[in-house]
């Protein structure tokens, strides 16, 4: 009898799928279960409802806080110190409280927004403090018309302030600001124009001297032209001889900002004007300049803001007057800032209030420059005032009508050669 034997049947699992291993795999890591999920897109410039309840909270809780460490914990005294406390918990609350449903980049995003914007707060905060205060104090003199129309050669410090004006201190500041700036602008915008546009070893010499000029102490340009003008050769203190310190204030800012400006212009504007034939310099008069004019214009404001203000050059230069001097060439002038300097001084109230007045007579001429300078280069790339469109469709006229001549003329030209041809 054969017994056959028979081997047992060998039961094989099905095979497992393989999961194709991506080229970048290190060899022997773990296969990834598949792609992650696409992140939701994250909106951090709009304020939801959420982040006004976490700020209004964290502003309760700080000012909780600081009232309670500043009276019962810590020996602080003063407003200073309990701001500053108070501001650091208002921060670390706020992280606190956004933490618990926001993550660590929507974190940082909002506590630096709420940094900058604090510092906003804080800036036109000073402002105003500045201005409110100024235009109390001087509020008891320039209410007054006299204040407006008259000098000080009739006021001593005891007079009342319906004697006696700033109007002389008003007209040496314009005298002195206005032969600055026509001294100034020709020259800043001829050497950002030089700087900008004709680049050489020497033009980088002249960008670092201004550039280093940008932060010349006011009183060192005072006592350079005190001792040039002045002394050396023998002039009289007077308006110019301050306007010129003022100038050599005010001429690296407008060179320096019209130079950023210029090189801002787009290179493709040049190129077209220079493959239709135009020079290098009509150019920059038609093309580069009329483009960066707002830009100019700010760097024009930034040069007379500088040079307005200033004291300690018309302190050495200008002299010091109460009266009405209008020669800018002869005799002492003093301007508005150095009238408030003189004037606060004084221990007479009438005098401070006078000074303080004359504080708020500058920033109002400032604020009536700068809305002058706005009106006139405040007007974007081809964007044209209503004169300006007038001329520019004046102008399109006439180019038709000089096209259209033109035409007839070749015209009567062509018609003309066939009958000669006949003859």
């Amino acid at each position: 009898m054969t017994t056959t034997e028979t081997a047992p049947a060998v039961l094989h699992a099905p095979a497992a799928p393989l999961v194709p291993r991506p080229r970048t795999a290190v060899p022997g890591a773990r296969p990834t279960a598949g792609p992650a999920a696409p992140q939701a897109r994250r909106n951090l410039s709009t304020l939801r409802r959420e982040d006004v309840l976490r700020l209004v909270g964290a502003a309760a809780a700080a000012v909780a806080a600081t009232a309670w460490l500043c009276t019962q914990v810590l020996p602080v005294r003063g407003v200073l110190p309990a701001v500053l406390i108070g501001y650091a918990l208002f921060l670390l609350f706020t992280v606190v409280l956004i933490s618990f449903d926001e993550d660590r980049v929507t974190i940082v995003d909002r506590v630096v927004s709420v940094v900058i914007h604090s510092a906003a707060v804080l800036l036109l905060l000073t402002l105003a403090v500045v201005v409110v205060f100024t235009l109390g104090r001087g509020s008891d003199a320039f209410r007054h018309a006299n204040f407006w129309t008259q000098d000080l050669s009739m006021a001593g410090p005891l007079d009342p302030m319906t004697v006696g004006g700033m109007a002389h201190a008003a007209v040496g500041t314009l005298f002195m600001i206005a032969i600055a700036l026509a001294v100034a602008i020709p020259l800043g915008l001829l050497c950002a124009v030089f700087l900008a546009e004709f680049p050489s070893p020497f033009a980088r010499v002249v960008r670092t001297v201004t550039e280093a000029m940008t932060a010349l102490p006011s009183i060192v340009c005072g006592l350079f032209i005190y001792a040039t003008y002045i002394l050396m050769f023998g002039m009289d203190k007077s308006a110019f001889a301050a306007s010129l310190a003022i100038t050599i204030m005010i001429l690296p800012i407008i060179i320096r900002s019209s130079d950023v400006v210029l090189r801002l212009v787009p290179g493709t504007l040049k190129e077209a004007s220079l493959a239709t034939g135009a020079s290098q310099w009509r150019t920059v008069w038609h093309v580069v300049l009329p483009t960066s004019r707002s830009g100019l214009t700010t760097a024009v404001v930034l040069g007379t803001a500088r040079g307005i203000g200033e004291t300690s050059p018309v302190l050495l230069t200008a002299g010091y007057t109460t009266f009405f001097n209008w020669n800018p060439f002869s005799g002492p002038m003093v301007s508005l800032p150095f009238a408030t300097f003189t004037l606060v001084k004084s221990p007479e109230p009438t005098q401070i209030a006078r000074g303080f007045g004359a504080a708020a007579v500058l920033m109002v001429l400032v604020f009536v420059l700068f809305m002058v300078a706005r009106l006139i280069g405040g007007r974007g790339p081809g964007v044209l005032t209503p004169r300006g469109l007038r001329r520019a469709r004046a102008a399109s006229v006439r180019l038709a009508a000089r096209f259209e001549r033109r035409e007839l003329v070749a015209a009567a030209a062509t018609t003309d050669a066939p009958t000669a041809v006949t003859r």
